[in-house]
């Protein structure tokens, strides 16, 4: 017989095709061309495989999510919140609020160094899975200014399917099989409410054609998954940045843009950014919440540095980002770096 837990994860993948397959039936294939805003879908996929070539600490995250065109209902909503009112005085009708909603189910995987020891390693990180069901609302004043508030409700532990996927994935690749998932944290049920804003300083011109422009961004989230502050900054590089605010990335993470406006023809822009957060919840770290398990000492100031590039042809988006991050916790012999690859099609 299933546990609640795993009836509950499988009720979560449900769910999201549900909502795939209904928004379906109202997308239409038309053109989605200048200034046209329709529905998306991203597939975002992060591994330590890329670039690091590694298995340890956050070793894979994957997440599917749909979005929503505008909706006016939703826009009239958001606009009574202050941190999505519009600004006043607006100087262009282009940068009117607009506001969308998203859904989203992913799934990330936390293991120790050394993956092929059986017994517990007190030294290192816990074996952990999250498995999450993302409900949000995001909302853009033109390329000004971009907020995005989403609750992310799932549950980490055994339920979360964590070892059944690195071990069928590693085994498919011929790759060091898990040993030490016995000593995973328990079963939890997960609760994290996330907002992030991020502004965009005016487009300045380089040469042939390039442009460049600055998105500094503040954010935070509170939860027994994640609780932490932040802040940070994005430099961008390209022919047109009139397109996004930079690509969605797996939490935590400097924030991007799960939309995105479609430009017929190619286009493309490189990106560097920086980020420090405020830890002062990280069950993949600290252990579970109500019951004892294996934690370690987590360092209280976490940063990451990203470069990336993404390019553009229609309605079809596709990013690459290499992420560097600081230790997380006392006795981590090295910093980490991974990669995440995003793939998005606006309908």
């Amino acid at each position: 017989m299933l546990s609640i837990n795993s009836r509950f994860s499988i009720n979560l993948f449900s769910l999201v095709i549900s909502y795939l397959i209904i928004c379906s039936g109202a997308w239409t294939m038309k053109p989605a061309f200048a200034g046209e805003q329709g529905n998306l879908v991203n597939i975002q996929f992060e591994n330590d495989l890329f670039g690091g070539g590694t298995d340890r600490y956050f070793t894979n995250g994957i997440r599917i999510q749909a979005v929503t065109e505008p909706i006016p209902w939703i826009t009239d909503l958001a606009d009574k919140f202050p941190w999505f009112s519009k600004e006043k005085a607006l100087k262009d009708s282009e940068d009117i609020l607009q506001a969308r909603t998203s859904i989203s189910l992913g799934q990330n995987i936390f293991t120790p160094d050394d993956i092929s020891e059986t017994e517990l390693i007190e030294d290192d990180v816990p074996y952990a899975g999250w498995l999450y069901l993302g409900l949000g609302v995001m909302a853009n004043q033109g390329l000004n200014r971009f907020d995005q508030l989403e609750l992310n409700i799932g549950v980490v532990g055994p339920s979360s399917k964590a070892k059944e996927v690195q071990t069928e994935w590693h085994n498919l690749f011929g790759i060091t099989k898990p040993k030490g998932w016995k000593n995973q944290l328990n079963d939890e049920l997960g609760v994290v409410l996330f907002y992030e804003q991020a502004r965009r300083f005016e487009t300045k011109d380089l040469i042939l054609g390039l442009k460049w422009d600055v998105i500094p961004h503040i954010g935070g989230s509170i939860g027994n998954v994640f609780t932490f502050a932040k802040l940070g900054v994005t430099f961008r590089f390209g022919p047109d940045l009139a397109r996004d605010f930079g690509p969605p990335r797996i939490r935590p993470s400097l924030p991007g843009s799960g939309f995105y406006s479609p430009k017929k023809g190619f286009n493309w822009y490189v990106f560097t950014g920086a980020e420090t957060r405020l830890m002062l919840q990280n069950i993949f770290l600290d252990g579970n919440t109500f019951k004892e398990s294996h934690s370690v000492d987590k360092k209280p100031v976490v940063g990451d540095l990203q470069a990336g590039v993404v390019i553009q042809y229609d309605r079809l988006r596709v990013s690459y980002t290499q992420i560097f991050r600081s230790k997380e916790f006392d006795d981590q012999d090295q910093t980490h770096n991974y990669g995440s690859l995003g793939i998005s099609y606006q309908f």
